[in-house]
């Protein structure tokens, strides 16, 4: 059995140990745990990790240790294949630089870059961003480099996919050669060993195993829904099933907020969690959750990292996850200790690739299920109601009661009296308006990689015809 390692044991600045703290970070990840003690002594690592295993932290946290805040020029660049990744991970590399006060700017095609060289003027310390976009500030001269001592080549197979290969050596030419390297890349094929004998020295091979797939205590459904028709979906599925406690999962921070907003107005017990939430808010939610005073969290894939709270029944995805590991991570909240648990993932129509794509990665296939009728959500509700009922009568001493009882039997038949008693205990389905935010849909990876492709094939014509005009 492997020991596991906290944070603790690094011997990382009490500066930065505050943020890693306050990130809800404890026990360091196989990849976080082999990677971050090379880093930190300088030595160039490759990582072979898939997405999903803690591998930001693993670079960024050794990377924010090093940055010299006397010092305003750029000391770090991380290389990732597509915006999206770019923007997530400089947003985890800003919150672990936060007490720090480390400034992080992500740079990528699709944005102004008159509004980029404006920000480039402000010294960030570190620079994230995508091959196509750096290496044109690097060309423009709005980025030098001679002062970077860390290079980060996140996902290199994905930028293989993409064609940005020559980019990325020519990213590293610019780069002064006594510097530090650290690749991360799910597979390893030839082009990037060559990069890797190239560009780096002597390195320190990191393999880590993807992680576990199968969940077997956990019913997995999906619903084929419209974005718009979400919401009620949602608070009839918790009408018909009761969940004793549910997490509901959220794609941003925007999402949850609002969700949490409308179920409260629904008349529903919920709180949200996300990346900015103080520490302290987000433990007093979290401790409401596990006493049951709130009986629904609502949360982003990084504030639910780590949860581990006993009794979750049910698990939502209100949006599709991003990749099949976050997946697999969101529902592995529930179904734990031996007990079962249920999933249910809402599916819009240009999303289905997605789903299939993560059903193919879990080796597991998602029944449909049938979006609630209003009908439906009053029956389940009602069956609340009884069991109420049935828990009163088994639970407490009814005796002051049954003479009042026999009392309208005289008067009334049972069957209507009962009949009451459960409309009265029925919460009718609450239809309050509510305002949420529509999310884009999710595209499939591959669609999402041809639209990259070729938004790059677009940068690189027009880098070559402004080279032209100066000429």
């Amino acid at each position: 059995m492997k020991t596991l390692v906290t944070f603790n044991e690094f011997g990382l600045s009490p500066e930065l140990m505050k943020a890693v703290s306050k990130m809800g970070f404890e026990e360091a990840t196989p990849i976080q745990a082999a990677t971050i003690p090379l880093s930190l002594q300088n030595r160039d690592v490759i990582g072979q990790a898939q997405t999903g295993t803690g591998k930001t932290a693993a670079f960024g946290i050794p990377l924010i240790e090093k940055i010299d805040m006397n010092n305003d020029a750029v000391q770090a660049i991380v290389v990732a294949p597509t915006r999206e990744l770019a923007i997530q991970v400089s947003e985890e590399l800003y919150k672990i630089g936060s007490t720090k006060r480390v400034r992080v700017l992500p740079i990528y095609g699709g944005q102004d870059i008159e509004r980029q060289i404006r920000a480039l003027k402000k010294h960030p310390h570190i620079i994230v961003g995508t091959p196509g976009r750096i290496l044109d500030h690097i060309q423009r001269r709005t980025l030098r480099l001679q002062h970077v001592h860390t290079v980060v080549l996140d996902e290199a197979d994905e930028m293989l996919n993409m064609g940005f290969v020559e980019d990325i050596e020519a990213i590293l030419s610019h780069v002064p050669t006594e510097r530090q390297t650290l690749l991360f890349s799910a597979t390893m094929p030839e082009p990037i060993r060559r990069i890797a004998e190239r560009f780096m020295n002597n390195p320190e091979l990191v393999r880590v195993k993807a992680k576990e797939m199968t969940v077997p205590n956990i019913e997995q459904y999906y619903i084929e829904i419209q974005e718009k028709k979400k919401f009620d979906t949602l608070t009839r599925l918790l009408d018909i099933q009761s969940p004793e406690l549910a997490i509901v999962f959220g794609r941003t921070k925007r999402r949850v907020d609002e969700l949490a907003e409308a179920l409260n107005l629904r008349g529903y017990a919920a709180e949200g969690i996300h990346g900015d939430l103080s520490q302290a808010k987000r433990l007093s939610v979290l401790r409401k959750f596990k006493e049951g005073s709130i009986d629904i969290l609502v949360a982003t894939d990084v504030a639910a990292r780590g949860l581990d709270i006993s009794g979750v029944t049910h698990v939502y995805n209100f949006d599709i996850p991003q990749d099949p590991e976050s997946y697999v991570h969101r529902i592995g909240r529930t179904g734990r200790a031996g007990k079962t648990g249920m999933a249910i993932t809402f599916v819009t129509p240009r999303e289905i690739g997605q789903l299939h794509h993560i059903e193919k990665t879990t080796k597991r296939k998602m029944e449909r299920m049938k979006p609630p009728t209003l009908d439906e959500a009053l029956e389940g509700q009602q069956r609340a109601a009884i069991e109420k009922l049935l828990a009163t009568i088994e639970h407490n001493n009814l005796s002051f009661y049954k003479r009042a009882a026999e009392e309208l039997l005289e008067e009334h038949d049972s069957v209507s009296l009962v009949a009451a008693c459960i409309k009265m205990l029925t919460k009718e389905p609450d239809m309050t308006p509510v305002q949420l935010t529509e999310e884009p849909p999710l595209m499939k990876k591959e669609k999402k990689r041809q639209v990259q492709t070729r938004q790059r094939r677009n940068e690189t014509r027009s880098r070559g015809s402004k080279a032209r005009t100066k000429r």
